[in-house]
């Protein structure tokens, strides 16, 4: 038997707003939005303009500053929207105002973690300052890809009323 989805009247639209500039799961977001009908919005700098593939691309183009982005998603978003970023930040920010923060990677950030997430950026952060660097993050795997198809299938599943 399919779900259920339960709609309440006064319900506004929920939006999954994606910190896009160097977001590697696009196409992800845009086929499962699509299964929940859920609106996405892209949001990036101008320096990363590009055309929609598509009519389902909803895109935002801000300024070039380095944390536009991030303060058009936190001045735009409301309570059950999703945020997909990399920045913890930005996430950081997020957590309290009742959204669903994830990573491409497929990791939900928690209020329980997120700081000892901010404190490993600060060291990183100081380590930078003093000329050491550390590899970056690997490259995104399959594993990852379907993770975060699976944490955001759940988070949709569950926002929607879907009994399982």
């Amino acid at each position: 038997m399919e779900g259920w989805r339960i709609t309440l009247l006064n319900e506004q639209e929920k939006t999954i707003f994606v910190d896009a500039d160097a977001c590697p799961v696009k196409d992800e977001i845009l086929q499962t939005a699509s299964e929940y009908e859920v609106q996405v919005l892209f949001v990036a700098s101008f320096e990363h303009y590009q055309l929609s593939r598509s009519n389902e691309e909803k895109w935002k183009y801000v300024d070039p500053h380095k944390e536009a982005a991030d303060l058009y998603i936190a001045n735009h978003v409301k309570p059950g929207d999703i945020v997909v970023t990399q920045d913890i930040g930005l996430a950081s920010l997020l957590l309290n105002r009742n959204v669903s923060v994830m990573s491409e990677r497929g990791r939900l950030y928690k209020e329980d973690t997120i700081d000892f997430a901010l404190e490993g950026r600060h060291f990183s952060g100081k380590q930078r300052r003093k000329g050491v660097y550390a590899k970056g993050p690997k490259k995104l795997n399959k594993e990852d890809r379907e993770r975060f198809i699976t944490l955001l299938q759940k988070i949709l599943s569950n926002d929607e009323g879907i009994l399982h």
